[in-house]
């Protein structure tokens, strides 16, 4: 049966739907043993999540790439935080690897049969809805939540306040100016406009003073640039500003830029929608097992 694209939503409302979630169902509480350098793990966006939930510790990061190396070259580790959504692709073979060291494998996942469980120590499972292939909207926000406990029914009527420009279709980039204090939170959205876009659309984003260093040299009469807390008028003409409310962490801040990139994707033709069948395809058949443009 032909797959129904219909059922494929935008990334705002993705963020709508997770914050619904989490008012019917708070996210549980994080804990974790008393690691003095924990190697945190996890690809894409995991990796990311992981500097947030472990900002201001002595944690190792690291993703499927490099974990070997931290794990051979950075002394004192002394246990595993792996981030997976699925707890599938690599996450098996990285908690296997883990654990034939000697060190507990505390695995953070969506899936309560998730494949890394055979080898953690600890599984914790934390809720998410069922949302469109690499999306990963309610499955990190969840985990995020988590660490700041900000209230997901105030992000939510926060950002229904938001008023977004008509005329979002006709830039080509954007460029994201994230809160120094937010750095990682930039990552996830270099990721989200490699997922929606492609080259279609281009995707930057820096703190100000990132930005400062020769990033605006060229500039584009095509480019939009998006303010999060930040003034966007001292980089680029064409701004839009989004305001923090008093007391925002992160949540609130990926929540929000999640949600203007998902305006911006309301307004271009569908490029996601139209590809991620296909890709889907070629990703189960990269990795071993069965992708769906929909995660379940």
């Amino acid at each position: 049966m032909a797959f129904d694209k219909s059922r494929l939503v935008n990334l705002d409302q993705c963020v709508l739907d997770a914050l619904s979630l989490f008012e019917r169902q708070q996210p549980p509480q994080l804990a974790f043993p008393a690691f003095r350098r924990p190697l945190v793990v996890g690809s894409g966006n995991a990796a990311v999540t992981g500097k947030m939930l472990f900002e201001g510790s002595d944690a190792v990061f690291a993703d499927e790439s490099t974990y070997q190396k931290k794990l051979a070259a950075v002394p004192g580790i002394d246990g595993c935080v792996l981030i997976s959504a699925s707890g599938g692709k690599h996450a098996p073979a990285i908690a296997k690897e883990v654990r034939s060291r000697g060190l507990q494998v505390i695995l953070l996942t969506n899936n309560p049969g998730a494949p890394a469980g055979v080898f953690a120590s600890q599984t914790r499972v934390f809720p998410k809805n069922p949302e469109p292939y690499t999306y990963n909207t309610s499955t990190y926000l969840g985990m995020i939540l988590a660490k700041t406990r900000e209230s997901p029914a105030a992000i939510r009527k926060f950002l229904l306040g938001l008023k977004f420009p008509a005329n979002l279709g006709k830039y080509d980039s954007v460029f994201m100016i994230v809160p120094e204090e937010f750095e990682p939170a930039r990552e996830m959205f270099l990721t989200k406009f490699d997922e929606l876009f492609g080259s279609k659309v281009s995707g930057r984003a820096f703190t100000p003073e990132q930005a400062k260093h020769a990033k605006t040299v060229v500039q584009s009469d095509t480019e939009l640039f998006i303010g999060l807390g930040v003034k966007s008028a001292q980089f680029g003409k064409k701004g839009l500003d989004i305001p923090l409310p008093k007391g925002a962490s992160y949540a609130t801040l990926i929540a929000a830029g999640y949600f203007a990139i998902g305006k911006i994707q309301s307004q271009h033709p569908p490029y996601f929608k139209d590809s991620i069948e296909e890709y889907a395809k070629r990703a189960s058949h990269s990795f071993g097992q069965e992708i769906k443009p929909i995660a379940d």
